[in-house]
């Protein structure tokens, strides 16, 4: 047998290497497949969210859909004030102004009425019953880089409602908020981060549209599949120069 006889076939080498790739791309296939799954979920969420905002407000219930267009009556409980993060409206430093919402025969409810200034201000305090409507907010994720709360002086920058309402003598309150939103405000969503009106008119200034959760899975099933193409087209390359070489 000669020498040439033992070598192995060009295709031969690329046995190994190929059981080494294709784990690679099946993860990356995965991976996209998974954010085209994500992607028809929350586009099915961002509907029913948006159909439930147009039929109108629900009363307040104990689990409420997060951004659900809610209402709630009640009286506002004196002096249960918290102010939640920081934001300058023109020249002037402020937060969102929450507050306590006691209902007969119902759990509190922690209500985020709006932008207002840590100090001055005429912030306005409706007294007796008032009913309040907008969207339920639920517990954002602490960031790494947050300021840290202070519950004595009932300063928070990071929503949290079981700490906040621990701080205004409601720990029975439901696990989120109501954040009100201005009468007559659009009723499609707004988008999260979207730029405050300046400061004008009475305080507090409540949100004027609906946010909706982000939905960027189809940027990422875009990615993974681009990834998964790639790779094809890198071990192609590199299959075709080995087997040239051998």
């Amino acid at each position: 047998m000669t020498p040439s006889e033992n070598r192995p076939l060009p295709w031969q080498r690329l046995i190994l290497p190929s059981f080494l790739a294709l784990p690679v791309l099946a993860l990356l296939l995965g991976l996209g497949s998974w954010q085209v799954q994500r992607l028809a979920w929350k586009n099915g969420l961002l509907a029913e969210l948006a159909a439930a905002q147009a039929r109108g407000p629900i009363e307040a219930s104990a689990n409420p859909q997060a951004f659900a267009h809610i209402t709630a009556t009640g009286r506002f409980r004196p002096g249960a004030e918290a102010m939640l993060g920081l934001e300058v409206r023109g020249t002037v430093l402020g937060g969102s102004l929450i507050a306590v919402l006691e209902r007969p025969g119902q759990p509190p409810l922690l209500v985020e009425r709006g932008w207002a200034p840590l100090e001055g201000g005429a912030i306005q305090r409706p007294e007796g019953e008032v009913t309040v409507s907008g969207y339920a907010r639920y517990a954002d994720r602490r960031s790494l880089f947050a300021a840290k709360d202070d519950p004595a002086a009932r300063r928070f920058y990071s929503f949290d409602p079981r700490a906040i309402a621990a701080s205004l003598g409601a720990p029975d309150a439901l696990p989120y908020a109501l954040v009100v939103v201005v009468p007559g405000a659009p009723l499609g969503p707004s988008g999260l981060g979207s730029t405050p009106p300046p400061q004008r008119g009475p305080v507090p200034d409540a949100a004027h549209g609906f946010p909706s959760p982000s939905n960027p899975h189809l940027g990422y099933a875009v990615t993974w599949f681009g990834l998964a193409l790639a790779w094809i087209a890198i071990f192609l390359l590199w299959a075709n120069r080995r087997v040239r070489e051998t």
